[in-house]
Parts: structure tokens; sequence; C-alpha cells
């Protein structure tokens, strides 16, 4: 059995406690590798290295550093196919959305931000004849990055992609529960020639390492997404340190359906903003509301996809959902599904757990689950799920569903069907989320500012945002004789 490694100061290394930590396949339910029970004396190892590397590395000349992050991109997109098996292995998300969605998109944070840094600008401010301001950006030191296991190649490149470029150097902490292309990824590092100390992965437990970084005196800078009440705590140990922080939390985002819209792409998008990933992505549309003339026309063709779209082996080409992360993921979505129906709720199709044959006997599977007849502000309504799990409400008017979409402690995205600009516009405005999208879902520029409002997070990742949020703004004024 395979027996992963940190990757501290260049090299694969054992956890200095010797201990390891089970890891599953989410699709079998067996072990299938281990990983390091890491502590605070590796954390605290890796950050000795970054903090030797970070005077070389800061002072190192942008273009020397974007080539270097190219150079990792390269090698991503030449073990396409390896890191894609190995994401869906570990995750139990289909091989066909690791290829198209998670594999690429890890390559394409690399190259945005190694491009991204050669093109950072920064303001000169004329005081006339009395004096010039000009502001220098500069790196803000070892940056802490911790990451999800949902989407977990994508989203950690997409912490250490701008800290790097930024010229910090980088301790991180993929999740435990899918740590495998973290680790596949320090041995592309090290194919890359990234010098020693720059990027340091420790591996094991939230409470253990992940509280070793967030506490960490030294390390002026935490970005970690991941859950709402994980970035509370977060938020409380490093604040009293004035740390900078990226939170990206939790999300119980709206579908919002006017009768106007385009129903055919409506509906296939509607699926996706569903059940993509089986329901573990942050911008999921969970609460879907239909404008009540087209309400039940929506539902009949709805809960009929549902029913098409099996579970199935994430190995095999043909698998459009997955197996649920953990068994104990899976325990919590099948309580809500209970809790849904003790609140009054109506499973129109799902609500159970699937049983496969063969090698996936033993998986962790569940149906796509529609539910309907719940209160807006019910838990299930109001509760992050984090599965394939979504509910109906009809509505009449746009200020009774934004009393809807906006009743939660989340405001992360939304999703508006409508063919009527002002009416896009108008609702697009008043929705409580950071990210709003018109007649799509998930379509990403990586240029734009990426984040909640509420209890989703504070901060913005994307574009030049991350990059300057790993950097330290200074002025200088010069008075002019």
């Amino acid at each position: 059995m395979e027996r992963l490694r940190n990757y501290i100061d260049g090299v694969l290394v054992a956890p200095l406690g010797g201990a390891y930590i089970d890891n599953y396949n989410p699709a079998t339910g067996n072990v299938y590798s281990q990983i390091p029970d890491s502590d605070e004396r590796d954390v605290e190892l890796a950050y000795e290295a970054a903090a030797r590397a970070f005077p070389a590395w800061s002072r190192t000349a942008k273009e020397e550093r974007s080539a270097l992050l190219m150079r990792i991109a390269d090698l991503i997109d030449a073990h396409h196919e390896m890191l894609s098996r190995a994401e869906s292995t570990d995750n139990g998300k289909p091989i066909q959305l690791a290829r198209t969605v998670d594999i690429p998109r890890a390559a394409a944070n690399f190259r945005f931000y190694a491009t991204g840094i050669l093109h950072l600008s920064s303001e000169a401010n004329s005081m006339e004849e009395t004096a010039i301001n000009y502001t220098l950006n500069e790196p803000a030191g070892v940056a802490g990055c911790i990451s999800p296991w949902n989407l977990p190649l994508y989203l950690f490149t997409w912490k250490i992609a701008p800290a790097l470029a930024a010229g910090c150097t980088v301790v991180a902490k993929p999740s435990e529960i899918t740590p495998m292309t973290a680790f596949l990824l320090s041995e592309l590092c090290i194919a890359a020639g990234l010098p020693k100390g720059v990027l340091n992965i420790v591996h094991g437990y939230g409470h253990r390492v992940g509280a070793a970084i967030t506490a960490h005196p030294s390390i002026p800078v935490i970005s970690f997404t991941g859950g709402t009440k994980t970035g509370a705590g977060i938020a409380r140990i490093a604040a009293p340190l004035f740390k900078k922080l990226s939170l990206e939390l939790g999300g119980k985002n709206p579908n919002i359906i006017f009768a106007d819209c385009d129903f055919e792409q409506m509906l296939k998008m509607t699926m996706h903003s569903s059940f993509s990933n089986q329901g573990e992505i942050c911008l999921c549309g969970s609460r879907i509301f239909i404008e009540r003339p087209l309400y039940e026309k929506f539902k009949q063709a709805f809960v009929e996809k549902a029913k098409q779209l099996k579970a199935g082996d994430p190995a095999d080409d043909k698998t459009r959902l997955g197996a649920i992360v953990s068994k104990q993921h899976k325990e919590k979505i099948l309580s809500y599904i209970a809790l849904a129906k003790d609140e009054g709720g109506t499973v129109l199709c799902g609500g159970n757990q699937v049983q496969l044959n063969g090698e996936c006997a033993g998986g962790w599977f569940i149906e796509p689950t529609v539910i309907e007849g719940l209160v807006f502000d019910c838990r299930t309504n109001q509760e992050e799920i984090f599965g394939p799990v979504v509910t109906l409400t009809p509505f009449d008017t746009e200020e009774e569903v934004l009393g809807y979409a906006n009743s939660t402690q989340y405001g992360l995205a939304g999703i508006i069907w409508t063919t009527n600009l002002n009416r896009a516009h108008r609702v697009a405005q008043r929705l409580q989320s950071g990210i709003i999208w018109v007649n799509c879902w998930l379509l990403r520029d990586l240029r734009t500012p990426f984040g909640g409002m509420k209890q989703s997070g504070m901060g913005r990742e994307g574009g030049f945002e991350a990059l300057r949020f790993f950097m330290e703004a200074k002025n200088v004024c010069i008075k002019l004789s």
C-alpha cells in the first residue's frame, strides 16, 4: 500500500511522528493508501524551509518565477490522465469531470498567475511640484494555504499559484480526505526544478496541521477554503495575531428561474448546477425557486431528468454521478434528507443510498434527490448540505423570491434565469451574493473577483486581487526640491 510523504525543503519526507492516516477510495469504501499524520513539528520544519527560501525567492525576477510556474503547468498537462485518474479515485468524482474540469483548471491556475505577475502594475501620484508618491507591492512572506476536499487540485493550485507568483514561499495543507493529487503535484514541482523550500506541502488533520499553520506566529498570511465553522475558528486564532485572511466558506445558493427563461437551456444547466460533482461544490444551486406559471412544467421535466441520472463507478467514462467523498459525509447528507421529511417535505425522487455491484459494492453513493413542500426558512433550506440534494419552491413576485434567496446566513453565489435584461440587472443587484450568474453557471473568467458575503467568507480570490492579497503595499513619498 502506497504511503504518501510530505514535501519539505524540496524533498519528500516521512512525518516526524511516524504515524499515518488511512486514505479511502469512496467508490469502494476501502483503504487504498496512507498519508502522513503530521503535527506541529512537521509544520515547523516546513516553515523553517520556507523562511530560508523566502529572501532569494522574493528577489527572484518575476520573469523567472513566471517561467517556473509555466513549467509546472506544462507538467500537469503532460500528466493529465494520471492526475485525472488519481483525482477520481481519491475524491469519488466521475473521471470525465476530473478530465474536463479539475485538472485543466489546475494547469490554468498556474498559467494565469505565471502571466499575471508579469502585468501587475503599481500607481504613481504626483503632488504637482511638491512631491511624487509611488506604490511598491512586496511579497508578504511565508503564506499558509489550506484547501478543501471537493475540488482538490483545482482549489489547491488556486491558492498556491498566486502566492508563488507574488514572491511568497508557501506552507500548504491539502485536505486529509483527498491528498493524492497534492502529493503528485509535489513530485511535479521537483521535476520542474522549483527551488527547495519555496513550496512545502504538509499532510494531516486540520486540527493538527491546519491549526499549527494558522497559529504560527511567523506566518502572516492565511488563505483558507472550507466550511464556515472551520473558517470562524481560523479567524478567532488569526485575528489577534493580525494576519491577513482570505476565507472562502460555505454556500446555500439560490437558483431563480423566471417563466420567460430559455426553458431547454435552463433545464440542462440546472441539472449541472444541482448535481455536478455529486453536489459537492460550494457554488451549486441547492435552492431552486421557480416562478409559479412555470412550476409544474419545470418540476415534471426536472424530476424526470434527475431520475435518469444514475450513480455509477467513477472510473467509468460514462458515469456522470460518482461517489460521496466519505462515509461520514454520506451519513450527513442522508440525515438531512430525513430532516426534510420531518419538516414536511415531499421527496419527488431519490433520497436513498445506492447499492452498486462488483468492486463498488461497498462504495458511498446517493441518488439525486429532489424535494418540494418545504418553507423557505426551514433548516433544510437554510443549512449547507453539500450533496446531491435540491429543494423546489414556487414564487409569485420578484420581491418574494428575493426575500427567500437572501434569507440564509450565506451569500456566495446566485443564479438567475430570464430573458428580460432589465429584470436580470435588477435582481442581480439585490441578491446578497458575491458571484451572480445570469443564464449560465460556473462560467469563470479568472480575472474576476471570487468570494462571498455574510458567512460565505471574507476577501476575494481571483485576478490581481489574489496577487495583491499575498503582497504588502508600500507607499514611497519623494519630496521634490
